[in-house]
């Protein structure tokens, strides 16, 4: 043995001796794993994802029906307080994370052939399911589908589907509320940068595409909100010089309307006027005409005096009846009547 060690040949003392840098080179590799699982890198990860945790369960606990009402007197609902704090960056992780995903799913139906895909794995685990029973019935007379079938289904609680159907109703509602607010004109600046947002949609339309518009949409949506709360101060100024040079002009214009209004008042009472004087005169002048064509040549001498006594009725003479004695009316004879031959 020793002299094969002279002769350079290999001998277990030199197997293992050839072995111990392997050995003491897994201390290194444990504490670069260590280093690379604790060290800076991984702590800043670490908290940055305990944060985004905290941001999305905040998020989450931000969903309740808010103070304020629609000036209806409705009240409105709790997604309104959930996109209110989404959209006001006061969870900027949670923000952040929610404009990746929505700009992520817009890409993805865009270039990925999703649907396709789903018919694909579909069939493919279809295929493996069916396969793997028949073999199994063909083998152990038991497939292995039906080993690994559960005991039992799984169904959904009515607990779950009434809480699911609840969120998508109130859901709809925000959007119908919403809708409604803006076409009404409840916030004047609100329906003026919707107005604005429909007017640039009506051109783009025209040269960018459907899900070119849907990523210019949700990033107005979200960075929107985020520059005006970064500008606040001089974006409200900027607004109030602007209210106050539209507050002007139209104290302006209402000034010359109703300048305008109380001239023209003035000279349709003017012309109204002499309207009225003019029909008054052809009334008054027809009168006339008619009064002078009733005039006739009689006087008044030439119809007899009335009377000024009372009238009495005449006295009239009626003469007494004349009594024929009986006898004489007997002695009378008789005349035969006239009997024509």
């Amino acid at each position: 043995m020793a002299d094969g060690a002279a002769n350079g040949n290999p001998s277990m003392d030199a197997f293992k001796a050839s072995k111990v840098p392997k050995l003491t080179s897994s201390p290194d590799a444990t504490s670069a794993y260590n280093t690379i699982t604790n060290g800076p890198v991984a702590q800043n990860v670490m908290d940055e994802s305990a944060k985004a945790s905290a941001e999305l369960s905040k998020l989450a606990a931000a969903r309740h029906t808010p103070d304020h009402r629609a000036a209806t007197g409705q009240p409105l609902t709790h997604y309104h307080s959930f996109f209110s704090e989404l959209l006001s960056w006061n969870n900027p992780r949670a923000s952040a994370i929610a404009y990746a995903t929505a700009v992520s799913l817009i890409f993805s139906v865009r270039y990925l052939d999703i649907f396709r895909w789903m018919f694909k794995l579909t069939w493919m685990v279809l295929a493996i399911t069916i396969a793997a029973e028949v073999a199994g019935k063909a083998l152990m007379n038991n497939g292995f589908a039906t080993q690994l079938r559960p005991r039992k289904y799984y169904t959904v609680p009515r607990e779950t589907l009434d809480s699911l159907i609840g969120d998508v109703h109130e859901l709809i509602n925000f959007f119908v509320i919403e809708s409604q607010r803006v076409l009404f004109a409840e916030n004047v600046w609100v329906s003026a940068a919707a107005a604005l947002a429909a007017f640039f949609s009506y051109y783009l339309v025209r040269i960018v595409p459907y899900w070119g518009l849907a990523v210019i949409a949700t990033t107005v949506t979200f960075f929107a909100p985020l520059i005006y709360t970064t500008n606040q101060e001089l974006i409200d100024a900027q607004l109030k010089h602007a209210g106050e040079i539209v507050n002007a002009q139209t104290a302006q214009l209402r000034t010359v309307a109703q300048k305008r209004t109380e001239q023209a008042t003035q000279v349709t009472k003017q012309y109204m006027g002499d309207y009225t004087a003019k029909a008054q005169a052809l009334i008054k002048g027809s009168r006339g005409h008619e009064q002078q064509n009733h005039k006739t040549d009689l006087k008044p001498s030439d119809f007899p005096a009335a009377p000024k006594e009372e009238l009495k009725p005449a006295h009239i003479n009626v003469p007494e009846p004349v009594n024929v004695p009986e006898r004489a009316v007997a002695d009378k004879p008789e005349q035969e009547p006239m009997i024509a031959s």
